[in-house]
């Protein structure tokens, strides 16, 4: 009987932190203001050829027009550095760097964020990945979020793309587990480094303060450095925040159920600090918390749980521009999903088998 008030417990929790979330609505907001400060946007791309152009002609396409766009072409073994060339000829904001031989200690992704940032010339240093499509306001509007809050650090949470059945089985629960653990206003509001997120997807830099601190450079090692940067910029007492893109970006993360797998094992464990208890204690909550509930709870306190989980997905579907009907009927896929990934990542971590665009990571 403890085992179920317990359960219950958690579900009950996950539902409120889902429901602070839903009412404080943290997304980023349209502020009708417009800069002209220069930023230089920051694109990171290793055998990106196939989503590229989609993110260069996104970023053409933008009202805001004081931008510097550096490409760095990361040993890609594609033609990723031809077609970023051939697209700069067509407008000088534009320029393609060839990146250095990755040095020992550093990760792949976090070595070229440092490379942009010393290419860099503006006052925001907005690191982009290259299979990001934005939209219109979203400069105007992160600028406007930096200056009116005092930040160092913006990161944005995209809105994920999912085309195949294995995507949608897979990518949203990204915002699953985001959302129904972490209540996102903390990340700004509490100094504690604890309450710390971030997406790596869209960071946005005041460019003094990142070449003071360096930030790449401090988590050059880490697998979830937007993460680690965050917490790092909490420590440091400078103020940084997370919020949903809301419509601003949009990202379609991986290309079937496979690469979605490869790609969420990668990061999944370390987004749990590496804490194979604290992992291993939520994934059987999710996964036994159901079961054990079906078979012990009265008619009525069933239907309140099965409420609460769809809440939860609908809830979370909203504020993220998921689709909240498929989330809820494919929920026990997800979860069934998610246990795979876990046990993924866990092999991955005890083999130190960690690979991703065909090079090792080593933790």
């Amino acid at each position: 009987m403890a085992l179920l008030y317990l359960i219950f417990f958690f579900l009950i929790l996950r539902f409120s932190v889902t429901l602070f979330n839903f009412i404080s609505n943290p997304k980023l907001t349209s502020s009708g203001k417009h800069y002209s400060d220069l930023v230089s946007i920051l694109i990171p791309a290793r055998n990106e050829e196939e989503d590229i152009i989609t993110l260069l002609q996104s970023i053409k396409n933008q009202n805001y027009t004081n931008y510097e766009v550096l490409v760095l072409d990361d040993n890609s073994t594609d033609e990723t550095y031809s077609i970023c060339a051939d697209f700069c000829k067509t407008d000088s904001r534009f320029q393609v760097l060839i990146g250095e031989t990755l040095p020992e200690g550093w990760l792949g992704k976090n070595f070229a964020c440092c490379q942009l940032a010393k290419a860099a010339k503006g006052k925001y240093l907005m690191f982009l990945d290259a299979d990001d499509e934005i939209k219109n306001g979203l400069i105007d509007n992160a600028i406007h979020r930096m200056k009116i809050r005092g930040l160092s650090l913006l990161s944005l949470f995209t809105n994920q793309v999912t085309l195949t059945l294995g995507e949608k089985l897979v990518v949203p629960l990204m915002h699953f587990l985001l959302l129904n653990l972490l209540p996102l206003r903390l990340v700004r509001l509490s100094p504690n480094p604890a309450f710390s997120a971030a997406s790596g997807q869209f960071m946005l830099f005041e460019a003094k303060n990142y070449r003071e601190y360096q930030w790449h450079d401090q988590v050059k090692n880490k697998v979830v450095e937007d993460i680690e940067i965050m917490k790092l910029v909490k420590t440091c007492g400078l103020n940084g925040e997370a919020l949903l893109a809301n419509g601003f970006i949009f990202c379609r993360m991986y290309r079937g159920f496979n690469e979605a797998v490869a790609g969420f094992s990668k990061n999944l464990l370390a987004g749990f600090g590496n804490s194979i208890i604290g992992s291993s204690l939520y994934m059987l909550l999710i996964l036994a918390g159901p079961i054990i509930i079906f078979f012990n709870m009265s008619s009525m306190l069933l239907v309140v749980a099965i409420s609460l989980i769809v809440l939860v997905r609908i809830m979370i579907a909203f504020l993220s521009g998921q689709n909240a009907i498929h989330n809820v009927l494919l929920h026990p896929l997800q979860i069934l999903v998610l246990i795979w990934v876990f046990l993924v990542s866990l092999y991955k971590y005890f083999t130190n088998s960690v690979s991703w665009k065909g090079r090792e990571i080593n933790r």
